[in-house]
């Protein structure tokens, strides 16, 4: 069988083979500790769950307006106009089966075959796969270590500018690394936006989960509006991973093409989970802010422990259910040098699963150290002290 030349170009989300190998691991009755993938182990409000069944009985079980119902793209629009300070109306939101989808039809409404996108990397994976998947050319930018979290590499950003650079993927509030813009940062980023006429993808699937201080969004900034598309998701807030809902929030124009795309593609979202997203944003927000709290204290208690190992330092972000710690002393002292090597050593002597920096990109020139990301967010407190001490054991062993 011949399959589409393109396909070799498609990437994919390699966390999900971790996962495989932990379940191997553990169906072989070992207990693993489960960091690897980004899920979350909560369920969703209770409200949220009554709110879907509701519709379900009222009859919301059938085709809805391919842009998403008016209901929830007018309360979202409000949202997030409250939170960013911009103007956004119901013709600036698309509702989309997931955050995910919004990276492809930002690609697909604004990348021609050759373009270059900027992107980070480390960094999620489907950027790099959707560029390279839809004929555009990547342009990887990377973190350094700051005091307190990871940085934006902005003289990498800066020189890789050439004439034929349209866009810029922007994931503040990171994943993997946790990291979020200073001010003087999105300064920086919206200068070069307007110097180079480029658009912005800001992927902000993590704006609401912070446990310190306020997010902030390019798309704020004088002049930004016009040139982001926000990637909206109620994955994370609400705990509603499983249930596909997310949206893409930006210039009319852009937001019309990516209505289109939606009737070519799923012709719309769920229906009645549309309801269940209106009643997050504006039902009673106790067991959002139990989810906050619970994370927090999973955050707090990682950080802790991992600073106690030997050869690991880790930064505590204020914001995402991620951690990217900085694991070369303790893959020196134990004599590993390979990440795949570190990785499945680590989970059959201790059971502790996780990804590492290979799982975010290709590796960069000149990158010396090594980091690994452990997620808190599908993992119970009990089960992180247990690990970790595993994890630390192992280490100074």
């Amino acid at each position: 069988m011949k399959i589409a030349d393109r396909v070799a170009r498609l990437g994919t989300e390699t966390a999900f083979a971790v996962s495989a190998e932990a379940a191997a691991f553990a169906a072989q009755g070992n207990k693993v500790y489960p960091f690897h993938l980004g899920d979350m182990n909560i369920i969703t409000p209770a409200n949220v769950m009554e709110a879907a069944v509701n519709a379900m009985k009222d009859g919301k079980t059938g085709y809805c307006p391919n842009a998403g119902i008016p209901q929830l793209r007018e309360t979202l629009a409000a949202d997030v106009s409250a939170s960013h300070g911009i103007h956004y109306t119901i013709e600036n939101v698309a509702i989309q089966p997931g955050g995910k989808p919004t990276i492809g039809k930002f690609f697909l409404a604004l990348m021609n075959p050759g373009d270059e996108v900027l992107y980070p990397n480390p960094g999620y994976p489907i950027y790099e796969s959707q560029i390279e998947f839809h004929g555009g050319k990547g342009l990887p930018y990377s973190y350094t270590e700051g005091k307190e979290n990871f940085d934006i590499d902005m003289d990498m950003i800066a020189r890789q500018i050439t004439p034929q650079t349209r866009l810029l993927v922007l994931n503040d509030l990171q994943n993997p690394t946790g990291a979020e813009c200073s001010a003087a940062e999105f300064e920086k980023l919206a200068e070069l936006v307007r110097k180079h006429d480029l658009y912005v993808l800001c992927d902000e699937a993590y704006f609401d989960i912070r446990y310190k201080g306020k997010s902030a969004s390019l798309a704020s900034l004088p002049g930004m509006a016009e040139r982001c598309v926000i990637l909206y998701t109620f994955s994370k807030k609400f705990a509603m991973t499983g249930w596909r809902l997310g949206a893409a929030i930006g210039p009319k124009e852009i937001i019309d093409v990516i209505a289109k795309l939606n009737v070519n593609e799923e012709s719309c979202s769920n229906h009645f989970i549309q309801y269940a997203a209106i009643e997050g944003l504006t039902g009673d927000q106790t067991e959002p802010e139990k989810i906050l709290h619970t994370l927090k204290e999973r955050r707090d208690t990682a950080v802790d422990l991992l600073n106690n190992i030997e050869g690991v330092h880790c930064f505590r972000p204020n914001a995402t259910f991620y951690l990217y710690p900085n694991v070369t002393g303790a893959m020196q002292k134990k004599g590993l040098t390979d990440y795949d090597d570190f990785r499945r050593t680590v989970l059959h002597k201790t059971g502790v699963s996780f990804c590492t920096r290979m799982h975010f990109g290709r590796p960069l020139e000149g990158e010396e150290n090594y980091y690994i990301r452990m997620a808190y967010s599908g993992i119970d407190l009990p089960e992180i002290q247990e690990g970790l001490k595993r994890f630390k054991s192992f280490i100074e062993s």
